[in-house]
């Protein structure tokens, strides 16, 4: 690069990013590119999250948004055991819904993978033997804007995005898009984030983990307050028609407390 053209450059340069990372999004921000949401577990959210995914979009100009999952967490509803203090099911939805509500109104047009969060509403319906025909979509239980749609599983520019149910660990991300043999994004597994490639002599895949948006202080997520690993917040972009993929980490400072355990 132009020793002139750099130091012009540099001056628009946004310090959170690195060389590289901007050199791409210059590269890359006339073009499309997908934005990915990971799991929110609403109301159960970091507040600060939903404009750090707003922020990051908008600096990689992405076209299209995907929310990987659990965008409730539905607590209430869980086939394990509740904490006394937890709202009951009700109130919970209450709240996922004003929260939900808000990301409507930053993101009108968002394409939601089905968690198994998601899903709790359906797992009990048949667990009590309900019939589907009785049942609301997922689109009528939270009151969702047109824009918004839910399937199992989304594939853009042959990029598979799902939430990753069923799949655990650092490497959750690549096994799935070796199974798929395709690239392929998830969620789900909390406590990481991040990209890896692989070759073969006929293609090139990634696997994404874009991580998670929960408030790790929330009452939902005491159960784990002695865990060693915890929760990575970030989110993801896919851009150059799916053959670059970027994990963004959300800056939580430089030492993470749980005050559950002081």
């Amino acid at each position: 690069m132009n020793y002139y053209l750099y130091v012009r450059t540099m001056k628009q340069f946004r310090p959170r990013l690195t060389q590289k990372e901007y050199e791409i999004i210059q590269q890359h921000r006339s073009g499309s590119g997908v934005g990915i949401i990971g799991d929110t577990h609403e109301p159960f959210c970091h507040p600060d999250y939903r404009d750090f995914c707003y922020e990051v979009f908008d600096r990689f100009g992405v076209s299209e948004i995907v929310h990987i999952g659990d965008e409730v967490d539905n607590a209430a509803l869980s086939y394990h055991e509740k904490l006394t203090d937890m709202p009951n099911a009700e109130s919970e939805a209450e709240q996922a819904q004003k929260a939900m509500e808000k990301w409507y109104d930053t993101f009108p047009d968002v394409k939601v993978c089905v968690g198994n969060h998601s899903a709790l509403p359906f797992r009990q319906a048949t667990t009590a033997g309900i019939p589907k025909r009785f049942l609301k979509s997922y689109e009528e239980i939270w009151n969702a804007p047109k824009g918004w749609k839910w399937e199992l599983n989304w594939e853009i520019d042959n990029v598979i995005y799902e939430h990753g149910t069923g799949s655990s660990g650092a490497r959750a991300a690549v096994n799935r898009a070796t199974a798929n043999r395709q690239s392929t994004v998830i969620g789900h597994c909390h406590s990481f984030g991040g990209v890896n490639y692989m070759a073969s002599r006929n293609d090139l895949i990634f696997g994404m983990n874009v991580g998670c948006g929960i408030d790790v202080d929330a009452m939902a997520f005491s159960y784990g307050k002695n865990f060693p690993k915890k929760p990575t917040l970030g989110c993801g972009v896919v851009l150059d028609g799916g053959k670059t993929a970027l994990f963004i980490p959300m800056d939580l400072g430089s030492k993470i407390i749980h005050k559950n355990t002081l």
